[in-house]
């Protein structure tokens, strides 16, 4: 099996800002494994803030290329077994890996990638579309741009949270829901939940900081809102110590190392009662359709990684007012396409 990386520089359609940073651009890494005249792809959109850029994931994976060359793809699961060992740390090159290696074995067979897991494509639910912290005339501009999309996330950690989201709300009857990408207190939290609630928020994405866990059974049980973790849910380790401190995860690909940890997150998850939500970084197609494949073991869907982005190298999953549509082709379903 051989292995080959390449980056992509997906351009934003506007700046991108959470309570903690910025971007214009989102530099990822793709992956690709030939095997027997097959290639399977696969995607990393890796963040500083979980310790990962596009050359560590390029040098983690570098480093396990010639091991991986004499091991067969359709053992898929040992081989990644023992690359998560050999890895340590490095996710987002796990993950690229995972992605590529279950895309080969998909064309392999001949078969998108729901229906070797057993998954109804029927029922991935609707996905948000996000809107960036911005001054409030701009949030209302990329809002009208939104369109009558169903489900709307809103980015916030500021001083005029509440101002925003009532600016919002004047324009749609969407279901909100927010993201304060730890930003707030657990005070904080549980006053704005209130108002929040009010203005027809569905739910509140992380508001506090990851080492903060200890406050978030407070908030958890006098929040207004239900509370869902991002970045206290990385791997599927984190997930027991949640369980009364939040009502739901939310599972990025990117962050747990690939599709066989999402689901594994996902059977802790629905053990200990918590609900489970997929979601992406600035990513293409790859890494969106990747984690649409797995969208029947959701309640909830944050897949807008390629609408926010305005140079999509490949084709794959399909947008139509919230609901997804996953592609017919085998593996992943994605083809390149710039």
């Amino acid at each position: 099996m051989k292995l080959g990386t390449r980056r992509e520089r997906l351009r934003l359609r506007h700046t991108f800002r959470i309570a903690r940073g910025a971007e214009d651009v989102s530099e990822v890494v793709v992956a690709e494994v030939e095997s027997g005249g097959i290639r399977g792809v696969g995607e990393a959109s890796p963040s500083e803030y979980y310790g990962e850029t596009p050359e560590s994931v390029e040098e983690a994976l570098g480093g396990i290329a010639d091991w991986l060359s004499d091991r067969n793809p359709e053992h898929f699961r040992h081989v990644l077994d023992d690359a998560r060992e050999r890895l340590g740390k490095a996710r987002a090159a796990l993950c690229a890996l995972d992605l590529a290696l279950l895309d080969w074995n998909g064309r392999k067979l001949g078969l998108p990638l729901h229906r070797i897991l057993g998954l109804d494509p029927g029922r991935v639910p609707k996905t948000s579309f996000t809107i960036g912290i911005d001054s409030i005339p701009r949030m209302v501009e990329k809002l009208r741009e939104a369109g009558d999309w169903p489900i709307i996330k809103v980015k916030l950690g500021t001083p005029e949270d509440l101002e925003i989201v009532r600016a919002l709300r004047k324009e749609t009857a969407a279901i909100f829901r927010v993201d304060a990408n730890c930003g707030w207190t657990a005070a904080e939290t549980i006053e704005k939940s209130r108002e929040l609630a009010g203005l027809g928020v569905e739910l509140i994405e992380q508001p506090l900081p990851p080492e903060r866990l200890g406050d978030m059974e407070r908030v958890r049980r006098e929040s207004a809102l239900p509370v869902f973790a991002d970045e206290n849910a990385v791997v599927p380790e984190d997930v027991p110590a949640l369980a009364g401190k939040f009502h739901g995860i939310n599972i990025k690909l990117v962050k747990c190392g690939g599709i066989l940890p999402a689901i594994r997150m996902v059977h802790i998850a629905r053990t200990l009662g918590l609900r489970v939500m997929f979601g992406c970084m600035i990513e293409s197609s790859i890494g969106c359709t990747a984690a649409a494949q797995l969208g029947p073991l959701a309640d909830h869907m944050d897949i807008d990684g390629p609408l926010l982005i305005a140079n999509d190298p490949y084709q794959g999953l399909e947008y139509l007012k919230g609901e997804v549509r996953l592609p017919s082709g085998p593996g992943l379903g994605v083809e390149r396409v710039s």
